[in-house]
């Protein structure tokens, strides 16, 4: 990859970490992506400046990438970030000319994601053992995933002093490290409550910080570990699709919209900086009663 291609792309890093702010996730998944993009015009075209790069260098390269397999929506997600980066170098003045305004990606629809039925979540909040500290702990997360709306990250990254039991809310850190504060149901309050007082402290060591949630080392539980106890517990609760930490996230949405919630106001409370990204929740809901409809409304059956 050329010096300058390389170069450009350190100083676009530095930007979004710096002065954007975004979360390392974020930034780690740009830098592969354009990376991958710097070292396949550097290579397959010879190419040593960000100016001399056309539509046609971006056209073969998603081309060649749906070759090896990978799906539209990983070919969406390298395209948006190649743009993000080529707006930056628009606006440093590196480029007077974008190469990616000819560039059309794949068609890519977004898949509905999985929610449970409200039947599924109570048996999946009722899988761990509360005869242990794991199990106060894990019911404690399973809780508040549900009642708040919680993104993995932002569970994991969860501090004591963030937590407010008392008036049953929570200062919650998103992308981009945005701010919001969301509300603690009844339930998962007493969970959390429990779990602070008879589970934590048997799992407190002296490498222990304030994070909320720890594992039995006594440091902050990993994400990968919540997605592990959270498949567990699933089918242990007899679920037979397929559960991941967002899914509890999506039903809570979802359940909150059939409840009669205004979509603005879910849509603060996932902390979705885009109305169009919480839409996708009235589209499910519109489904399901569509599908009520079919089943029980006796002109959906008469022949």
């Amino acid at each position: 990859m050329g010096a300058s291609l390389q170069e450009d792309i350190e100083q676009f890093l530095a930007f979004v970490s710096l002065e954007k702010g975004l979360a390392e996730n974020t930034i780690s998944s740009y830098q592969g992506d354009i990376e991958a993009f710097a070292a396949f015009v550097s290579q397959s075209r010879s190419k040593s400046e960000w100016s001399d790069v056309d539509a046609s260098d971006v056209s073969d390269w998603i081309y060649a990438l749906s070759e090896t397999g990978y799906s539209n929506a990983s070919l969406c997600r390298k395209l948006s970030a190649v743009r993000v980066f080529v707006s930056y170098l628009l606006r440093e003045g590196r480029m007077t000319k974008s190469f990616m305004d000819l560039v059309s990606g794949p068609k890519f629809r977004r898949k509905a994601p999985t929610v449970l039925a409200i039947g599924e979540v109570k048996r999946l909040l009722e899988a761990p053992d509360l005869n242990t500290s794991r199990g106060l702990r894990d019911r404690s997360i399973l809780e508040l995933m549900y009642s708040s709306g919680l993104r993995v990250s932002e569970l994991c990254g969860l501090t004591l002093q963030q937590v407010d039991l008392e008036n049953q809310a929570m200062k919650v850190f998103g992308k981009g490290s945005k701010e919001r504060v969301v509300p603690i149901g009844r339930k998962a309050a007493q969970a959390t409550m429990e779990y602070l007082d008879s589970g934590r402290p048997r799992l407190v060591k002296a490498c222990t910080g304030s994070t909320v949630f720890i594992s039995n080392r006594g440091t902050p539980i990993s994400r990968k570990t919540v997605w592990h106890l959270i498949k567990r517990y699933a089918e242990l609760a007899g679920i037979d699709k397929p559960v991941k930490p967002h899914a509890l996230r999506h039903s809570f949405a979802t359940h909150l919209l059939s409840g009669g919630a205004d979509l603005r106001v879910i849509q603060e409370l996932l902390g979705h900086s885009d109305i169009t990204t919480t839409q996708i929740y009235a589209s499910i809901e519109a489904d399901r009663m569509k599908t009520v409809h079919d089943e029980h409304h006796p002109r959906s059956k008469w022949a």
